[in-house]
């Protein structure tokens, strides 16, 4: 393996752990949102 090869495979191993870092947040935010929205009480409607 030359340096090349092993430059490009460091790259795409960065690359994946990127991509899959980049869905576990998007993941955690979504859960984020829908605990927030679920857990505060609505307010009184205003006639």
């Amino acid at each position: 393996m030359g340096k090349d090869e092993s430059a490009t495979s460091r790259e795409a191993r960065l690359a994946a752990k990127l991509r899959e870092n980049l869905r576990r947040r998007k993941e955690q935010a979504r859960e984020m949102a829908g605990n927030d929205n679920a857990g505060l009480p609505k307010p009184p409607p205003s006639h």
